[in-house]
């Protein structure tokens, strides 16, 4: 195994063994989360090998937090947990796609089922989605910032 590799095992795939390149990516890789019930992208997160372990452990969502620098359990504080069923690598073994099942109906800190909740049309940006809930009430005032 070469240095910022981890096997990728215990994911009902016994025909192979990939070794995942964390190294590319400073020792993190970046995951695309999909709803495994209708396809939407829900967001982009980050994993370390630390992370990657810990949801092929639990089946739960575990990311690393980039701004924190630190493991972040999808759903800890709001509930809003993402439980996985399936984990799929991409070609180059740097890149993941988590297809999930989201619990609680949104997987955005800001309150939306989907992180990607503003589109571009006719040279500005709005809002698409509908607010499932408020972020100040689940996660309370921070110095006017979120989690």
């Amino acid at each position: 195994m070469g240095r910022g590799f981890a096997p990728l095992r215990g994911l009902g795939c016994s025909l192979m063994s990939v070794e995942i390149d964390f190294a590319k990516g400073g020792g993190l890789l970046p995951v695309v989360v999909q709803d495994v019930a209708n396809g939407e992208v829900l967001m982009l997160a980050y994993m370390n090998e630390s992370a990657l372990a810990e949801t092929i452990r639990t089946g739960r969502a575990c990311y690393f937090s980039r701004s924190r620098n630190c493991l972040w359990r999808k759903g800890e504080i709001s509930g809003n947990v993402q439980n996985v069923r399936d984990i799929r690598i991409d070609c180059d073994a740097d890149a993941l796609l988590l297809r999930v099942e989201q619990v609680g109906g949104a997987a955005c800190h800001e309150g939306y089922e989907s992180c990607f909740f503003r589109q571009r049309k006719d040279d500005s940006w709005g809002i698409v989605g509908e607010r499932v809930f408020d972020p100040a009430v689940v996660y309370g005032p921070k110095d006017g910032k979120l989690p």
